[in-house]
């Protein structure tokens, strides 16, 4: 009897899209709609040579280590919502990428570690070093539209 009262089946309706998978826990919304990521900056590690002396008088040796020149630290960026992650999209960034010599994957629209490693790649230096997006590199790649702000100092 129940069946009678059930609603017939439509058409299949498609998920919204998601966040890529490296990074659906380090997107939060804030309270006017921006998405923020949050990630940790890998720590800065010089190699550095030392002379010291070695036992006997005159004996010299040299000894490379390693050690922490900046710490990690959080990090939080405006970055894109996560239903503009579309296949697309994500289409359009790899080739945007592919374009600037950063990516070599295929343009198939899925998120892949290669993906992100190019995306903290093109962002590192100027930008978060991260594998999430940010909306700032969004804009350099012109795969976001520029803030009024932005198109103001053009």
């Amino acid at each position: 009897m129940l069946a009678a009262c059930a609603a017939p089946p439509g058409p299949p309706r498609a998920a919204p899209p998601a966040a890529p998978a490296l990074a659906v826990a380090e997107i939060a919304t804030d309270g006017t709609g921006a998405c923020w990521g949050r990630d940790v900056e890998p720590a800065v590690i010089q190699t550095v040579t030392v002379t010291e002396a070695a036992g006997s008088p005159g004996a010299w040796r040299s000894l490379v280590r390693q050690r922490i020149a900046e710490e990690r630290r959080p990090i939080a960026f405006e970055t894109l919502c996560p239903p503009a992650y579309t296949e697309g999209f994500v289409a359009s960034l790899q080739r945007a990428l592919q374009a600037r010599g950063y990516f070599a994957g295929p343009a198939d629209g899925a998120w892949s570690e290669a993906l992100g490693r190019a995306v903290q790649d093109f962002q590192r230096g100027w930008g978060p070093d991260s594998p999430l997006l940010s909306l700032a590199a969004a804009r350099r790649l012109g795969l976001v539209a520029l803030s009024e702000a932005e198109l103001a100092r053009l």
